[in-house]
């Protein structure tokens, strides 16, 4: 069966198209897979993902490079008659999308090779954004958006991309910024002036079709600088909605959109302040509530006192705060617990001359909770969903330490 004449390779424009069917196939999905001489659908691969669109009016919902032997449409639908001419469709919009981060991509990766000699080692083209992974050892700030105002350039630009197939040895005569994919003849994508590189994916006419770029974010990922980015109306979207979240931010603090990171945080500073105060404002709560539990302790021979309180919606450092308030005092066990809709919180402590073991204590005791927790002889905590049973659970340890 001859290869399948892949039109997106001369014109990533064309969207409508006449060929003949040459084979069908069954998918494990149920779907079929139409072959045809010829198709302006780009199948998935290099990173883009495939075109979408119909034959015949019948839906093609990915497009499979069968290598050799051609492309696969897979199909929604009842498969045309081999034989038979079909008439193709692409996704307009869908196709414009990816021309634009595909053609991107090749702009924002010759700018870092251009400025930092740091080259592209994958690219992933996502519903929402596109990453690429750059030899890149040192990702700040200013050199993100030194290669994003270089890309940017290029783009404002309108310079012209053009195609070419070359042979192996014409193309070892060429400065391409990446190394052939595969053997035999090539096809490289130029932005004129710029870039030069084997590519077989879709591609604007001009760098102007991509609009812009915009990177998101970065971080190290296996030794590489993963970069996010969005080009054309990904961009676009993507600014929108991060003009939204800025004027709803804003809104909150009835100021104008660039005041509100700042306000912002000088909130979270006042924040951490006023919790610094409340807890230490719990600190006192918890020596003073520790006092007033202490005059009701369980006196249980040789001066061992053992404190037990349940509490409702208190936090387990607001119960170990108490709990180092009771123990401060000789001979004295501490078990406190607490309780809210989420469940039940346990902490038992006990004076370095008191005896029994916290940690056995805890495990046992959040047993009985669905839950569990731990720690050291002397000071141990957990806790579990079932809170029903926070009463059973401290006096089962109460029984066990005067026992």
């Amino acid at each position: 069966m001859p290869p399948t004449e892949r039109l997106y390779y001369n014109d990533s424009h064309l969207i409508e198209f006449e060929a003949r069917v040459i084979a069908n196939s069954e998918r494990v999905s149920g779907w079929t897979a139409v072959t045809l001489d010829r198709t302006a659908f780009y199948p998935t691969g290099g990173g883009q993902p495939s075109d979408t669109g119909t034959l015949n009016g019948i839906r093609v919902v990915e497009c499979i490079d069968n290598d050799d032997e051609g492309v696969l449409h897979v199909i929604q639908g009842r498969a045309p008659d081999v034989g038979s001419t079909v008439k193709g469709r692409i996704d307009w919009p869908r196709r414009l999308d990816h021309m634009q981060q595909h053609t991107g991509q090749h702009i924002l990766s010759a700018a870092f090779v251009s400025l930092f000699k740091a080259p592209t080692r994958s690219f992933r083209v996502f519903d929402e954004v596109c990453e690429i992974d750059v030899d890149l050892d040192n990702p700040a700030t200013e050199i993100i958006e030194r290669a994003v105002t270089l890309a940017n350039n290029v783009i404002w630009e309108d310079r012209p991309i053009s195609m070419s197939h070359v042979t192996p040895e014409e193309a070892s005569e060429l400065p391409l910024r990446k190394d052939p994919a595969r053997e035999g003849d090539l096809r490289i994508i130029q932005i004129e002036g710029f870039d030069l590189t084997p590519c077989g994916g879709t591609h604007a006419s001009h760098t102007g079709e991509v609009g812009m770029i915009a990177v998101r974010s970065w971080e190290r990922a296996k030794g590489l600088t993963r970069i996010e980015f969005v080009a054309g109306m990904r961009a676009l979207n993507d600014y929108r909605r991060a003009n939204k979240s800025a004027r709803d931010m804003a809104a909150l603090f009835s100021t104008g959109r660039d005041d509100g990171p700042e306000l912002a945080r000088r909130m979270m500073e006042e924040n951490k302040e006023l919790h610094r105060r409340v807890r230490a404002l719990e600190e006192v709560e918890a020596k003073v509530e520790a006092a007033q539990l202490l005059s009701g302790a369980i006196k249980a021979g040789e001066g061992l006192l053992i404190v037990s309180h349940i509490f409702e919606g208190r936090d387990p450092e607001w119960l170990k705060h108490v709990a180092q308030a009771l123990i401060a005092n000789p001979h004295t066990i501490a078990l406190l617990g607490s309780r809210d809709q989420d469940g039940g919180r346990l902490v038992f402590a006990r004076s370095d001359d008191a005896p029994g073991d916290m940690n056995v204590l805890m495990r046992e005791a959040c047993a009985r909770l669905d839950g569990r927790g731990g720690g050291k002889p002397d000071l141990a905590q957990g806790g579990g969903k079932n809170s029903e049973n926070l009463d059973e659970a401290i006096e089962s340890a109460v029984k066990q330490l005067r026992s």
